[in-house]
């Protein structure tokens, strides 16, 4: 049996997989404004699940960590630069502002599992500035 699709062509599988991973990539980016922007804790009810997995080196497991750490912080701001989905995958490459003592970049790889976020991974880089660059461009 020959396959009529083409080269070019996507198949409903295909177009499947780009719907959830926009779903996703709407589902955090949602979720990481109204909890770390808005400071409403309620969306961890409404985004997160457990067990929550914490991959950051600075962060303990668990959605308490989340729930503990969140109203302590201050001038906090959270500038999404770009985003990318892969199946269950979320990328963000943002800007952060009230995180550590300077500004910070942020590329932060988050697993769904049925619409809620289950696992976080992150790479943090204090913020150099495009002149100051080995290559004058910009991080973000």
């Amino acid at each position: 049996m020959t396959d009529n699709v083409g080269a070019g062509a996507v198949t409903e599988r295909d177009q499947a997989e780009g719907d959830q991973a926009e779903r996703n990539t709407e589902i955090v980016v949602t979720a990481m404004r109204e909890l770390f922007v808005e400071k409403d804790l309620t969306a961890l009810d409404r985004y997160w699940a457990e067990p929550y997995v914490q991959h950051s080196p600075q962060m303990p497991g668990g959605l308490d960590t989340l729930r503990a750490a969140v109203p302590g912080l201050r001038g906090f701001s959270w500038e999404p630069q770009r985003t990318a989905a892969q199946g269950d995958l979320v990328f963000t490459h943002s800007l952060v502002h009230g995180w550590g003592p300077g500004p910070v970049v942020i590329v932060d790889i988050f697993r769904l599992e049925n619409g809620r976020i289950v696992e976080h991974w992150d790479v943090v880089q204090d913020l150099t500035l495009p002149g100051s660059t080995a290559s004058g461009h910009p991080m973000v």
